[in-house]
């Protein structure tokens, strides 16, 4: 029989099998895949870099958009309401304002007192924790016994100032970085609908534009109702918290609910800050080291109870986060922005979520969960 050209005559002998078709070769790492990797790693490098170097800019603009993608459902209500969003924007950006000077007040009034007596304060500490002194013995002899210099023998408690002026140089952003946020938030909010409208249009298909449409409300969406949800968490973690330190005779019950609300906001790093508060505040304003403690393992069982029932039954089936995401994202822009990038890194993670939903959406079957 005469064989055809185009027919592929395959051996009947024994032996290996003849491959009959490309497919089941083994993929081939392309050079043209491996030079666009390259290109995308230099990119991400270079933003990074161009982030962490212009943070003094970058940092004040892109908290004034993601707080001003927060608040302009609160500016779109007014604007229903006959207010003019010029007129509500200022009005939205002057009440978040003064929420944040009484916080802020409330915060500072005992910082402020606390500092004119630091070496007081320190010296009290000093003689509180005299109760370790005999543990400390114990672990020197040990260390003598085993042949290892007892290196706790010379150890001096820090002083006070040497830790608190740093910690406010660290926390306390610049004038021109506080200028360039408020303002850049008031026309941000003043001119979102223009702004939004004007990236819509910039597509020129259809698709192109409903998509991005229905990016921007998700996005506007969600952080308004993480923004909400948040905040009145925050602030019943705050009055629990203030509750508690009354109850544990605590000086400045009210400043410390303050700041436990605050420092609420960042994620996994505030309750630990908030905790070695407390613990510190209770140690030396208190007469015991056991009335101390109270204060602390109350806001521990606070924390505890917000961070896993409260939160995930209120915000955590629309806004699921994976906790991994969430603590390599803190880690993230904490390192690069400080505690503002702390601030930011639960929002721009669910951008980061919204856009990949939308732009490469998974398609296919899903695997069952567990």
């Amino acid at each position: 029989m005469r064989a055809f050209p185009s027919e592929r005559i395959v051996s009947n002998t024994v032996g290996a099998p003849v491959p009959e078709s490309r497919d089941e070769q083994p993929p081939v790492i392309r050079r043209a895949e491996v030079v666009a990797f390259a290109l995308v790693s230099l990119l991400v490098i270079c933003v990074v870099a161009v982030l962490y170097l212009a943070k003094p800019f970058f940092l004040p603009v892109v908290m004034a958009f993601v707080v001003g993608t927060m608040l302009s459902p609160a500016a779109s209500f007014l604007e229903r309401r006959r207010i003019p969003r010029a007129v509500g924007a200022i009005l939205i950006v002057t009440a978040v304002t003064a929420t944040i000077a009484f916080v802020i007040g409330l915060i500072s009034a005992p910082l402020m007192d606390w500092s004119a007596h630091l070496p007081e304060l320190a010296a009290r500490l000093k003689d509180k924790l005299h109760v370790f002194d005999r543990p400390l013995a114990l672990w020197q002899e040990l260390q003598t016994m085993i042949g290892e210099p007892a290196a706790l023998g010379s150890f001096q408690f820090p002083k006070l100032d040497s830790i608190v002026q740093p910690a406010v140089e660290f926390l306390s952003p610049t004038f021109t970085e506080g200028l360039l946020f408020f303002a850049t938030l008031v026309l941000f909010v003043a001119s979102w609908r223009d702004l939004r409208r004007a990236l819509i249009m910039n597509f020129g298909d259809r698709d192109a534009r409903l998509r991005t449409l229905r990016i921007l409300n998700e996005i506007e969406v969600h952080l308004g109702n993480y923004l909400l949800t948040v905040t009145m968490i925050n602030t019943g973690v705050g009055i629990a918290t203030g509750i508690a330190c009354a109850i544990a005779h605590m000086p400045n019950p009210a400043g410390l609910g303050a700041l436990a609300a605050t420092l609420n906001f960042i994620p996994i790093l505030g309750p630990v800050a908030m905790f070695a508060v407390l613990l510190g505040v209770g140690i030396i304003a208190l007469p015991t080291l056991s009335a101390g403690l109270v204060a602390p393992m109350a806001f521990i069982g606070i924390a505890f109870l917000e961070g896993h029932f409260v939160t995930p039954t209120i915000i955590g089936r629309r806004l699921a986060l994976n906790a991994l995401a969430v603590f390599l994202g803190l880690a993230f822009w904490t390192w690069l922005w400080g505690p503002m990038g702390a601030f930011l890194s639960s929002p721009l993670l669910i951008v980061a979520l919204i856009l990949k939903e939308h732009l490469w959406p998974v398609e296919g079957p899903q695997l069952p969960q567990a």
